[in-house]
């Protein structure tokens, strides 16, 4: 399952919000006694997994641009 076929509500979720959701995958496979029966629930939390590392790295990128502005503003400040 790629994270392109997640349902929509899922995309639009939070970072915090989709790592609950991870967590309660992986609790719900740690119990699972049949892994043949937790395959789709593996592909499922491997997507979850891309698309949080896809949102941080979002999110990492436009706190560093943030900064960078920040910084130059600063810098043009001091200049004067």
């Amino acid at each position: 399952m790629k994270d392109k076929n997640l349902p929509n509500d899922i995309k639009s979720k939070s970072l915090s919000d989709l790592t609950k959701l991870a967590d309660n995958i992986i609790k719900k496979l740690e119990s699972e006694k049949d892994l043949e029966n937790s395959i789709n629930e593996y592909q499922k939390l491997i997507s979850l997994n891309n698309l949080i590392e896809k949102k941080f790295q979002h999110n990492s990128r436009k706190i560093s641009q943030g900064t960078k502005e920040k910084i130059n503003e600063i810098l043009k400040k001091n200049e004067k």
